[in-house]
């Protein structure tokens, strides 16, 4: 099923693969040292090693907290937003905690900043923290609408991930 609902004047819910998004960013998240081995990190692992790597000297310069977040750009443009929605595993062999909303909503705050510092003209989400992170979609579609919702710029919710699919990303 294709659709595109409006939620408000810029926040659009889309169909599709997110790693096909025309946005200028793509935002998810993930825990500090964050083995990304599962779900979005981890194809975003795979298209961009140079980020994982970046990522984690990132998370080893300080101690890293949910709420944080870090923008990384590739050599084609594309800018990802790394968003610390769980508690990090930091003991050797450590996994992720669970997200809470919490996080998620200092993580949106973070993400906002980023948007309006770097100056982005677009950024891509999907249903943040709802597979790993362990979060229900009903207790995270409110973040985003309250921290994204009135926002200058197209912010589209990949609110279902459709592999290979390309999403139709309204102007």
């Amino acid at each position: 099923m294709m659709y595109i609902h409006k939620v408000t004047n810029m926040l659009h819910e889309v169909s599709g693969d997110i790693l096909l998004s025309d946005a200028q960013a793509i935002a998810h998240g993930l825990a500090a040292n964050d083995p990304t081995d599962q779900g979005l990190a981890l194809a975003l692992h795979k298209d961009y090693p140079a980020m994982h790597k970046d990522y984690h000297h990132w998370c080893h310069t300080q101690q890293r907290k949910p709420g944080d977040a870090w923008i990384w750009g590739s050599a084609d443009g594309k800018r990802i937003v790394n968003l610390i929605t769980q508690e990090g595993g930091y003991g050797q062999g450590a996994r992720p905690g669970k997200a809470s909303t919490k996080s998620v909503n200092a993580a949106l705050r973070s993400l906002k900043k980023i948007i309006e510092k770097e100056q982005l003209r677009s950024v891509a989400v999907p249903k943040l923290a709802t597979g790993v992170g362990g979060l229900s979609w009903d207790e995270v579609r409110p973040l985003i609408e309250n921290q994204l919702g009135e926002l200058d710029i197209p912010v589209y919710v990949y609110a279902d991930f459709i592999p290979g699919r390309k999403a139709k990303e309204p102007a």
